[in-house]
């Protein structure tokens, strides 16, 4: 009985490798769109695909990012400013993007640009700091999409976004679990509305990683910079041990990110040059072992896992 689970269990992941391994021709005949390339995975993408030979169009939010690219990479890539966030520099973009593809549309698009701080509790930030993370990374990536959806299904291509562990168990911390969890709905109900046209959506759900995003000062600054600022009765609410417990937890975390970023880029090249493309990817070893266990648990159980280490608030004293 054992015997014959085992071997079923052997014969589907060797199918699987099997079917992951086909590539999709003619790569170098393909246009693939990429947001957040200044720095990160976004940058390390545009370089990887454009090493494989397919047509890169980078977006940069500056063009000192655009010019350290393209120093980087071949005559193919190509580059554009885009701020995700304005409407005006999307509609631009996806012109600019439709007079590069013409009839054969775009191959790919990768959601890629994203904020993270401040790693503060939501009860400390602005309402312009949630503004800030939801329209770069939730609503951005929705206009992007959105404005690019018809140059992606005249080439039956993939979109490609990129979520968080944080969008599938939320962490004390802020807004950016709220914006990931957004991601991944979106990315859902556009699979499952895109998949009549021939076009093909996949996640990429990253542990932690080191990159700009995840500077260890900058975020540690704009943590003590958000404690500053908030409100006294806050303040006194919460108390300087809990605030440093958190600070601490914070700096921790950050300095343990992995800094191997090809293990993120390896999964958004997969996602857009295999003929059978995962739904999901999820890269890193505590995405793996860490936050997937945790999202399984009992709701009750990983809200004391998640919660026990930080002390209690001088107000619940």
């Amino acid at each position: 009985m054992w015997l014959y689970f085992v071997v079923l269990v052997g014969l589907y992941y060797l199918l699987r490798w099997y079917r992951e391994r086909q590539v999709v021709s003619h790569l170098q005949d393909k246009y693939v769109f990429i947001t957040g390339c200044d720095s990160g995975f976004g940058n390390l993408l545009a370089r990887q695909l454009d090493m494989r030979g397919l047509r890169v169009l980078a977006a940069c939010l500056t063009e000192k990012g655009a010019e350290q690219l393209r120093n980087k990479t071949s005559e193919r890539l190509e580059t554009v400013i885009l701020d995700v966030t304005n409407t005006e520099s999307i509609a631009a973009a996806t012109q600019w993007v439709k007079e590069r593809v013409g009839d054969r549309g775009l191959w790919g698009l990768v959601n890629n640009a994203g904020v993270y701080q401040p790693m503060a509790y939501l009860e400390w930030q602005k309402f312009d700091d949630c503004m800030n993370i939801l329209n770069v990374n939730l609503l951005g990536l929705v206009q992007v999409t959105l404005s690019m959806l018809p140059l992606v299904r005249r080439a039956k291509g993939r979109i490609v976004n990129v979520s968080s562990m944080l969008g599938r168990i939320a962490t004390p911390g802020g807004f950016y679990s709220m914006s990931k969890f957004g991601v991944e709905g979106f990315s859902d109900t556009l699979r499952r509305e895109v998949k009549g046209f021939g076009v093909k959506v996949s996640i990429i759900t990253p542990g932690s990683f080191k990159t700009e995003m995840t500077n260890l000062q900058l975020s540690l600054d704009r943590l003590e910079q958000t404690w500053k600022e908030i409100p006294m009765h806050i303040k006194e609410s919460y108390g300087k041990q809990f605030f440093d417990c958190h600070y601490k937890t914070v700096k921790k975390g950050l300095s343990n990110c992995s800094s191997d970023l090809n293990l993120v880029t390896d999964c958004m090249e997969h996602a857009v040059t295999s003929a059978h493309p995962r739904t999901r990817y999820v890269a890193g070893w505590d995405a793996k072992f860490i936050f997937i266990p945790l999202s399984y648990l009992p709701t009750s159980l990983a809200d004391y896992i998640l919660t026990s280490y930080m002390p209690k608030p001088v107000e619940a004293t």
